[in-house]
């Protein structure tokens, strides 16, 4: 399957500052796959070594970390003769061995030109929680994701809707009606089967939304087994209570998150480390209210309030126990749901542009969903679940900061008007 990271790894091997390179993000998202596929097609042998599957190679880093060193046992112990520049060495799931992650420092001085990648499901928490010896200024970091919207319709082997799609969003040109249909049906077929590579693969092939949920649940499950493996014991239990509410939160008609709904009583000191550990984990994302639209805009963000929302839309609805259908055709019994579940879809989306996403309100209660920098520019975005598109809160917003423009999310076509862009749901990963 096509991933967009292909195209980073391809820039990363040719870059003539390339340092050893950290692919982290949560279990599932296709880290290793995608590595070892572009491995296979611009390398002429790769050295693969996993550190949950094969613990004793921690042993061979407590002697030395030197390149010197290793680079003869690593060759040995992966059968493969280790060249410069022609051969890739992986270290998966890096975060179970400190030295190893520590010797990534002496590569990039000592051996610079042996080209390596490491991925690591959950790098964030093992780095802040233990005494690692971060290489700081030596590593290339990226972060991976589900797959997008975009990714999963050339899965589903739509590229030339996908170009459609990129042409009426840069053109502002409407998409022909059947067309425009089409793609809100595989939109609303991704928001069941979501982006994580098994359940699109298992969609391809069986359109078994049974199978897929089943799926949903394991990845679940091992989520929740990580939360106990690898979080402090006096954590797991607050860890797994905030998991669980955040789509109790997302339901509500302001989803701003509240740490009393987790629990009677519930205060930030009790749940702040839970939240930072999801999203350490790669799991969870938060959105904060910015309380001024001025750049950076990361200067004028409110630390207390802040949104939470599902690294993937299709665990988002297995873990609310949605049934595919209700999904599929929306139905009214969803209404309560339905705003938060389409917000996480668009962060979703944007999060893999690599935007840097916040939301904003005005004090009488106007509210937008998000704030982006684009080109630039700050772009207020207004999501709508439906083609209702009155938009009351983004009328206050252009009438305050009068920006360039703003960009209207919804089931309507696309479209420009009144300094609003108007794009449909399935185009969001345009933007």
């Amino acid at each position: 399957m096509y991933r967009k990271i292909i195209d980073f790894l391809v820039n990363w091997k040719n870059s003539p500052y390339r340092k050893p390179l950290i692919l982290q993000g949560a279990r599932q998202v296709g880290k290793t796959y995608s590595i070892l596929e572009f491995a296979r097609k611009n390398y002429e042998n790769v050295a693969y070594f996993n550190f949950e599957t094969t613990p004793k190679l921690n042993n061979t880093f407590e002697e030395s970390i030197e390149p010197s060193y290793l680079l003869p046992i690593l060759s040995h112990i992966s059968g493969q003769t280790i060249i410069k520049e022609k051969t890739l060495i992986i270290f998966d799931e890096i975060q179970l061995c400190e030295r190893a992650l520590t010797s990534l420092k002496y590569f990039c001085e000592n051996a610079p030109d042996y080209h390596i990648i490491v991925a690591g499901s959950l790098l964030g928490v093992a780095v802040n929680r233990q005494k690692f010896s971060f290489p700081v200024g030596k590593v290339d970091i990226k972060t991976m994701y589900p797959m997008d919207f975009e990714e999963f319709m050339i899965a589903l082997g739509e590229d030339d809707l996908v170009d459609r799609i990129k042409n009426c969003f840069y053109h502002d040109e409407k998409m022909p009606s059947a067309l425009h249909d089409l793609a809100l049906e595989r939109y609303r077929q991704y928001l069941v089967v979501g982006g994580m590579p098994e359940c699109v693969n298992q969609f391809i092939e069986t359109k078994d939304y049974i199978l897929i949920r089943n799926t949903q649940n394991m990845i679940l499950t091992s989520y929740l087994s990580d939360m106990s493996k690898y979080n402090v014991t006096n954590e797991i239990k607050k860890t797994r209570l905030t998991y669980d509410n955040i789509t109790v939160q997302l339901s509500k008609k302001n989803s701003r998150f509240q740490y009393k709904l987790i629990k009677k009583g519930g205060r930030a000191s009790e749940f702040e480390n839970a939240i930072e550990w999801l999203c350490l984990s790669g799991i969870v994302n938060q959105v904060y209210r910015v309380e001024q639209i001025k750049k950076p805009l990361e200067n004028y963000r409110d630390i207390d309030a802040f949104k939470i929302y599902i690294s993937d839309i299709g665990l988002l609805c297995a873990k609310k126990d949605l049934l595919p259908n209700d999904v599929l055709y929306m139905v009214e019994e969803l209404n309560d749901f339905k705003g938060g579940m389409i917000e996480n879809y668009v962060q979703n989306q944007l999060l893999c542009n690599n935007y840097r996403t916040y939301y904003w309100e005005s004090d009488r209660g106007a509210e937008i969903d998000f704030i982006i920098q684009r080109e630039g520019k700050i772009i207020p975005i207004e999501v709508k679940s439906a083609d209702n598109t009155k938009a009351k809160s983004l009328k206050v917003y252009m009438d305050t900061y009068k920006p360039e423009y703003a960009i209207k999310i919804s089931t309507k076509n696309f479209g420009f008007e009144d300094k609003k862009k108007t794009i449909p749901l399935y185009a969001t990963f345009c933007i």
